[in-house]
Formats: structure tokens, sequence, C-alpha cells
């Protein structure tokens, strides 16, 4: 799909640091496979020991969502964790900046009838996922299965900005802002499929309390809502990677039963549980860094 050249305004020597970075990116994007692994690994490695906030962050998401494993099993998860994103980095760099690499004869796709069966309804579909390490190196076969929009989170370094959104579009039409509606009604009214990630933390203005893996999290209503908008089928997404044989799969599933009913709290409750039960199948590949329970409900102190 065509994209965009970078604006003048992301070319100041300011930013010239991150375009380093880019540029290291684009070489990481044309290793193969047996190096792009274990050389993934080993950065993973060296961020854990370097890690500092985000470390401490993955420290506490773990004692809180795993509270059996002890000190031992938290400190091993995690590293593993960080393993993990760094290849997902590594991923990335191959998904946005080598889209020529066809990688869809190692990526394998369940349920693909599921998402044929719903888009056959001509209402739009919503596919509701996590934030796992590898979303995004599966992209091309996703938009292999049909017209589908991507929504996502709007970066404050401009040459991040840049760059999501012009990986995403080599591969799906309209890359959304997560506060463009009127775009994603318009995505679903198209009849085309709509990729939401509802499970991180936005504060407390359009979100619900509702448990994962236990601990009350502010989770947004937002898909619901678009979903009832637009009377969309609603499906569940995941993505995981095999190490050992270089692979990916990519799952679709049915979205909780009733889902969404129209109660925000349990919906958001419903939601929590699809997310939480595909963690459990690869905890090490969830994007564990991020403040899952950084809002907490009205007299909790902060976790963070």
């Amino acid at each position: 799909m065509p994209t965009r050249p970078p604006p003048p305004h992301i070319a100041s020597p300011k930013l010239w640091g991150t375009w380093a970075l880019v540029g290291c990116g684009w070489l990481v994007a044309r290793l193969p496979l047996p190096l792009l692994f274990p050389t993934g690994k080993r950065l993973g490695r060296l961020l854990f020991r370097f890690g500092g906030r985000r470390r401490r962050i993955t420290a506490i998401n773990l004692r809180l969502c795993f509270p059996d494993l002890g000190e031992d099993g938290i400190d091993a998860l995690a590293r593993r964790v960080f393993e993990s994103v760094a290849l997902g980095a590594f991923e990335i760099c191959v998904a946005w900046l080598n889209p020529k690499r066809d990688l869809r004869t190692r990526t394998r796709v369940q349920g693909a009838e599921l998402f044929q069966n719903a888009v056959a309804q001509g209402r739009g579909l919503v596919l509701l996922g996590g934030h796992f390490a590898v979303m995004d190196v599966v992209s091309r076969s996703l938009a292999d299965l049909g017209p589908v929009d991507v929504m996502y989170r709007r970066n404050r370094n401009p040459v991040w900005e840049w760059l999501q959104v012009r990986g995403r579009r080599h591969y799906f039409q309209d890359v959304l802002e997560r506060k463009d509606v009127r775009g994603a009604l318009r995505s679903l009214k198209a009849g085309r499929a709509l990729w939401y990630a509802a499970d991180q933390d936005y504060g407390p203005k359009h979100s619900v309390f509702a448990p994962f893996f236990g601990v009350q999290a502010a989770t947004i209503t937002g898909a619901a809502r678009l979903a009832r908008a637009n009377q969309s089928p609603v499906l569940m997404v995941t993505q995981h990677r095999d190490d050992a044989t270089k692979t990916w799969t990519l799952k679709f599933e049915p979205a909780p039963p009733g889902f969404p009913s129209g109660d925000a709290q349990r919906d958001a409750a419903a939601l929590n549980q699809a997310v939480e039960a595909a963690v459990r199948q690869h905890p090490e590949q969830y994007l564990w860094l991020h403040r899952r329970f950084k809002t907490r409900p009205p007299g909790e102190t902060g976790l963070y």
C-alpha cells in the first residue's frame, strides 16, 4: 500500500539519534532468522540488566498476577519477558522496514473461517486482542484474510509516530489513532475489520474497573461501544511465537458469550478474562513492561 514520505519537521537535528536507531532497525530487518532470534534475545538480556524503571514495572506486574511463582520464578519470567520483547522489536523492524520479506510460509493462521464468516455479514468486524510482543510480524497474514484497519496509540516522538503509521500502512488501509471514533465507525460501516487492543490503562475517563488476573484494572469500554453502535460481530485475536521452530501463529476465537452485552462492567470483565486466558498460554510474550494497573479505584494507593 502507498506510504507517505517523512514530514520535514522530523528531520530536526534533535531527532538524529532516533533516526540512527531506525537505521539500525533497517539492518536488523535484513538479518537471517537463525541470527535474528538469538541476537534479539541477547539484546533482551542486556536490556534486563540495565532495565531500571521498566524492569521494576515488569516485576510489580508479575508479582501481582502470578503471586504463587515466588521471587525466583518472577525473576526468571521477567528475564524471558525482556528477551521476548526485544525479539519482538526485531520482528517489528522486519514488518515495518522490510515489508517485502515474506514470512507467510512461517505463519500459521487458526480460525480463518471465523474471520471470513464474520466479514461476510457486511457489518464490519471488531477484532479484540492484547499487546503481545509479536503483534506486527503477522500483519501480512492478517491483511491477506480481507479488508482490515488498525487502531493505535500516538507516539510523542515524531519519528516513531511516522514510522509506526508508515509501517502499518504497508498492510492496512487505515491506521487510526485510538481517539478517532468517527474513523473507526466509518471503517466498520464500510464492512471492514478493525483491530483494537483494549488492554492498556488509559485512565478513568472512558474506563470501568474489572479484574485482570484478580487485580482491579481500568478497562476501556470503547471496543464494546463500537461493536454495539454498528451491530458488528466481534472476534478475539491472539498472536504468539514458537522460538524452537521460528514460526508464528495468528489465532481467531469467538468473543465471550453475549459480548457486547450493553453492561459496561460485565463486558469489561469478560474482555479481561479472555485476554488473561490468552496471556496464560504464553505469559513471557505479553507486554508486561507497561503499567497495566496504573489507575486505581478510589481510595487505593498507587502500585508503581
